[in-house]
């Protein structure tokens, strides 16, 4: 079973909801679907969705994955800023091991485990489509806290896709859905790519492993080590450019994501000569928080909750302050996302992984990131991963000191990101 990091607050400390509020918002889609702000276009959205279980067949069962619940953190960065995550996938064996390394973290796994299967539509309009099915334990299995995550995850695309003429490429689409007798949620996504970000990872490491263990001492391709550098570049470059531009849109329309990371970002291809057909989608939308509602301290539910606290202790307290908070907390994951895949796929097999990688830029180094990259440059195994940072005369560098910058109020915005000179200037 894959154990899925999410490295943010404790789960009991999320879901402070009483269990009627939770029974109420997810006994039935449509009910979702009426939300106070949802207008014609949520109407259109909900006619369009594909909400009859014989409408769907369901295919093989995939695998399942968990939460990780931090219940405590020191925090390294100024202002009170908690933990922030990074959404990782670590196979079973790979997880008490990470978890050791977080000495200023007490570390648990969460209730809720999900199951994906593959299915297809097999009526309709639709017939044929592939989709990924994502399902979400009944209250008995999975507590309160499966199904405020299902219901948060229906409400924000319910909300993301209510504008089909606007509909961004790089977040993953619901189709549809239903519940059954049992009380499990089964959302159905538009199957665009079985691989993550992570998954894109974890083969590239292994691949350089098994190519310098073959002898291939100088590099993972002897016959043009420059092509295969860049077109690893490239490729990175573009997955982060989708990742990004998936979070503006969000951001745009009032919506937070809050669980970014290696396992939230979906793609059609690992395959890294094929970069220019790569198309990220974002998924994972069950912590989402909506900022449109003010005073956001007014938004039931308790998504909310613990980032506006934050918010607040990071001396944001004006509504207008707790926005931009939020949306530098998004930025700040993002940029952990950014590191990991600037280090992890130009690594080899266990030199270098998410959770340490976050230990190293938050405790060793409290983000001071030109004395990481002093620390990183003298360490061999790490040489490819500083290249790639150094490229544009360091502007890998210069964006992710500027993405985990300890101050929020400093942090660049997501169309920033998408205009800095590593992700555009580039080559």
């Amino acid at each position: 079973m894959l154990i899925s990091v999410h490295n943010r607050l404790a789960l009991s400390e999320r879901f402070c909801v009483s269990s009627a509020f939770a029974y109420n918002s997810v006994r039935s889609f449509s009910k979702i679907l009426r939300a106070p702000n949802s207008g014609r276009r949520c109407s259109s959205f909900k006619a369009s969705l594909i909400l009859d279980s014989d409408a769907f067949e369901v295919g093989r069962f995939i695998g399942s994955y968990g939460y990780m619940n931090i219940t405590s953190y020191s925090s390294v960065q100024s202002g009170g800023l908690s933990s922030i995550g990074l959404f990782d996938d670590l196979d079973a064996g790979y997880f008490s091991e990470d978890v050791e390394q977080l000495k200023v973290q007490d570390v648990g796994e969460g209730q809720v485990k999900i199951r994906l299967y593959e299915g297809r539509v097999a009526s309709g309009p639709l017939r044929g489509t592939q989709v990924l099915f994502k399902v979400y334990p009944g209250q008995r299995a999975g507590g309160v806290e499966a199904d405020m995550m299902a219901a948060n995850e229906l409400g924000a695309h319910a909300y993301l896709q209510s504008d089909p003429k606007s509909m961004c490429p790089n977040i993953q689409i619901l189709v549809g859905g239903f519940e059954t007798k049992t009380g499990e949620q089964w959302l159905a996504f538009r199957n665009d790519g079985k691989y993550s970000a992570a998954d894109y990872a974890k083969v590239t490491s292994e691949a350089l492993t098994r190519d310098q263990g073959q002898g291939e001492k100088e590099f993972w391709n002897p016959f043009d080590p420059d092509q295969t550098f860049t077109r690893r570049q490239l490729f990175i470059i573009k997955l982060l450019r989708g990742a990004m531009n998936g979070l503006c849109y969000m951001h745009d329309r009032g919506r937070l994501h809050q669980s970014i990371g290696p396992a939230s970002v979906v793609l059609n291809t690992i395959v890294e000569k094929d970069a220019a057909y790569l198309v990220p989608h974002l998924r994972d939308l069950a912590f989402s928080v909506d900022t449109c509602n003010s005073p956001l301290e007014a938004v039931p539910g308790a998504f909310s909750e613990g980032l506006w606290r934050r918010a607040t202790a990071a001396g944001a307290f004006t509504t207008a302050e707790k926005k931009a908070f939020g949306i530098a907390d998004d930025i700040y994951e993002a940029g952990l996302l950014f590191a990991y895949l600037a280090f992890v796929p130009f690594c080899e097999a266990g030199v270098m992984d998410g959770l340490s990688l976050q230990r190293l830029f938050e405790s060793t180094f409290k983000l001071d990131l030109v004395a990481a990259r002093e620390y990183c440059e003298a360490d061999d195994r790490l040489a490819e991963a500083v290249k790639f940072l150094d490229l544009g005369g360091g502007a890998g560098w210069e964006l992710l000191q500027a993405m985990l910058n300890p101050d929020f109020r400093q942090r660049p915005v997501a169309q920033g990101v998408l205009k800095h000179r590593f992700l555009t200037d580039v080559r």
